[in-house]
């Protein structure tokens, strides 16, 4: 095995967590550091009394090292290929891999796939590429030659979406760019439903997989309905409302892109559907509208990134989960999700519940909502489960 990885040496008591497989070691826990390790280097994890526990990458934060391996492995090429392969067959077995009506999935789920840092969505023939980390990053080279391997003829083209999230986290100048092949765009299907795909422009990688099984859900509760669909962004939700024979849709969203987007995908699978999408603030819209709906669907971008925002964005769900409960019809149905990390769904349901109260409402759960399975949550680390959801029945 390679002896020139830098050690990081643990306080004595402090390897349980690592022993228990969670992937974040954190600063605290740490006694000292053999060698000079830079941000994004490959380190090695002992305890005090020199018992090898993880290989993971170096970080200057607080999460120091994001562990990808409680193995003592060497991570060349054909460990990291292994890693997609094996992910790639999960995926087969969740029959997203060649299926008719869907050819849009996420690949690599970070820490629920086994490597922190690093998010692979397919589209179609295109995969996207999104690293948050240095070391992630620093292994695109291996990504494009293993994914090129597993897919072979089926893929045309492997993008890098890491320009926002490098800058932002490492203050480096990162950009977008395509890593092989010539395609920014992409058309796609999800659950039959044509979707065109921006991932040069779009975002996140172009499109928000991870709804994609609630989408399917709200379908079942919108035939002859009048749909509201907030935060609405190129229309996921808006278009599973139409196909299911929706009486009228209204999508809302700030951004004009979004708005174009919204309505060629409406355009690509609907003739004169009963569409409308507004380019405006969600608040506002709220606020001066007086149509009545009968379900409303509350996506909001991540209020809070960070625990520093955690009280603004508290307040900023509640007055939203308020505004709809308070407009929807008796007997409306409400979508309310949050994709915040550090709202964990306890405290989602409790700001719903607030929000409840404030309206003056009786209000029952129908559904309580996650993330689809290609965005796997590993057992050993609750923080992967980002997406919280409820489906409520307003009277």
């Amino acid at each position: 095995m390679p002896t020139t990885f830098s050690k990081i040496i643990l306080l004595p008591g402090k390897e349980r967590s690592t022993q228990n497989k969670h992937p974040w070691l954190f600063s605290g826990a740490i006694k000292k550091k053999e060698g000079s390790p830079k941000e994004g280097d490959i380190v090695e994890v002992f305890s005090s009394n020199g018992v090898y526990l993880a290989t993971g990458h170096y970080h200057s934060g607080s999460i120091t090292v994001r562990i990808f391996s409680f193995e003592q492995i060497n991570p060349d090429y054909s460990f990291w290929k292994s890693k997609l392969q094996s992910a790639y067959e999960f995926r087969k077995k969740l029959n997203l891999v060649d299926n008719p009506e869907t050819n849009c999935y996420r690949l690599i789920h970070a820490e629920g796939d086994g490597m922190p840092g690093l998010i692979i969505d397919i589209y179609n023939s295109v995969a996207v590429i999104q690293t948050h980390t240095v070391g992630m990053h620093a292994i695109k080279n291996h990504l494009v030659k293993a994914l090129k391997e597993l897919y072979g003829d089926r893929l045309s083209a492997i993008y890098d979406k890491s320009g926002d999230t490098m800058s932002r986290q490492q203050q480096l100048e990162i950009s977008n760019e395509l890593l092989w092949g010539d395609k920014t765009e992409e058309d796609v299907l999800e659950n039959g439903i044509r979707f065109h795909v921006n991932f040069s422009e779009g975002q996140k990688t172009g499109f928000f997989l991870d709804q994609r099984e609630n989408r399917q859900l709200l379908g079942t509760y919108s035939s002859g309905k009048k749909v509201l669909n907030t935060f609405a962004y190129s229309g996921g939700f808006s278009l599973y409302a139409l196909k299911n024979n929706a009486a009228l849709v209204h999508s809302v969203d700030s951004s004009k892109k979004a708005a174009a987007w919204a309505e060629q995908n409406v355009s690509m699978n609907f003739n004169d559907a009963p569409h409308q999408f507004f380019a405006e603030d969600v608040f506002d819209f709220m606020k001066k509208s007086d149509e009545v709906y009968d379900v409303i669907i509350l996506d909001p971008p991540a209020f809070a990134k960070h625990l520093s925002a955690l009280k603004q964005a508290t307040v900023g769900y509640r007055n939203l989960n308020t505004e709809a409960i308070r407009r929807i019809a008796p007997g409306g149905i409400l979508f309310t999700f949050s994709c915040s990390q550090v709202i964990d769904k306890e405290l989602f349901r409790k700001i719903v519940f607030t929000a409840a109260v404030q309206a003056r409402r009786n209000v029952r759960i129908l559904h309580q909502l996650s993330q689809p399975p290609d965005h796997p949550i590993s057992i050993y680390h609750r923080e992967g489960e980002y997406l919280k959801g409820l489906v409520l029945y307003i009277e």
